[in-house]
């Protein structure tokens, strides 16, 4: 199941990290990327080795983000030119959400209303990726100036949710941004007033936008084999809400909970297992990652208690939740 990102993902790449000091044909190579990487998918565990490989060679533990809000949404390619066509800010935000697995098929964009704010919500699904700091930092500061050229000078965020804690200085992170960071939150989320979602953009030109949602329609059709991946992003946007079940996931497919089934077993796999292996990655990912209580973690995977968690945790691993962690904050020491 491994993820794909479009080659447009590192446009401007070369520049910027020539720009450190980094050799970027060397960087590149390092992680088995073509030297002309614009073209073409990437693989989603190598985009996000190159991204961390050039911020241990920069000694910049803000690469990713620098890097995003130095190449804006242009890396978005098709995908920002559909949007322009859209009416306001909501129906452009709301056909990213629906077709960014053209882009990135490894990670998901949500948009939610809450009390009066919207939050722009950013998830990473490869379950294979441990640390994702810096690609998570890349996509939120793209989203960053996405919404900035979508709504102009109204763009005054609330807020900026990351699920990992400060890489440097939190300071850092407010010179750049604007905003100081929420770190060790449940979420990877922009959070900005909802009244924005209604800005418009301009009179649409209705062949442009038929043109540009039939590229798009052309590139997001899902065949079978993508199905346990479309899968696991349904379980890792929902596990925090609680436990989730195949009858939840079906329901959203629209389809019964036997039919599920039989086109995951015809996939070489089923529902509990990709729920358990979703659970596993994504503990990896949160203790490698933020420093949020291993409770608060168990609550976060859809666990209903502490030992529940630990049982999981010890028979994926052969060691408790609580000596990992400890053998890995004497690694880091």
């Amino acid at each position: 199941m491994t993820s794909t990102v479009r080659g447009a993902a590192l446009l401007g790449f070369k520049e910027f990290a020539g720009s450190l000091g980094i050799d970027p044909d060397l960087a590149l190579a390092e992680v088995h990327l073509p030297a002309n990487p614009l073209n073409g998918q990437l693989s989603g565990a190598q985009f996000n080795a190159l991204v961390e490989l050039c911020a241990v060679r920069s000694n910049n533990p803000l690469f990713g983000l620098r890097f995003g809000l130095r190449q804006g949404a242009q890396g978005l390619g098709p995908l920002l030119y559909a949007m322009r066509s859209t009416g306001n800010v909501g129906d452009a935000l709301t056909l990213l959400t629906r077709y960014f697995h053209v882009h990135s098929d490894g990670a998901q964009v949500r948009l939610e209303r809450q009390a009066g704010s919207a939050l722009l919500l950013y998830e990473i699904t490869d379950g294979e990726l441990t640390s994702v700091r810096q690609t998570v930092e890349l996509a939120m500061g793209v989203a960053a100036c996405l919404l900035h050229e979508l709504m102009g000078h109204a763009w005054k965020p609330r807020g900026l949710m990351l699920r990992h804690c400060a890489a440097v200085n939190r300071g850092a992170y407010r010179a750049l941004l604007g905003v100081l960071p929420r770190f060790d939150s449940p979420v990877n989320a922009w959070v900005f007033d909802e009244s924005l979602l209604a800005i418009s953009l301009g009179p649409t030109n209705v062949r442009c936008q038929q043109l540009a949602q039939q590229h798009i329609d052309e590139l997001a059709r899902v065949t079978l084999q993508e199905l346990p991946s479309y899968v696991q992003k349904l379980l890792r946007s929902r596990l925090a809400s609680g436990q989730v079940t195949i009858r939840q996931v079906a329901e959203h497919m629209m389809i019964s909970p036997r039919t599920l089934q039989r086109y995951l077993l015809a996939q070489g796999t089923g529902f509990q297992e990709l729920l358990d292996n979703t659970r596993q990655a994504m503990a990896t990912r949160y203790i490698h990652d933020s420093s949020i209580s291993l409770t608060q973690l168990a609550s976060l995977l859809g666990y209903a208690d502490m030992s529940a968690f630990s049982r999981a945790f010890t028979r994926w691993n052969g060691i408790s939740p609580q000596k990992w962690k400890q053998r890995l904050h004497q690694t880091h020491r």
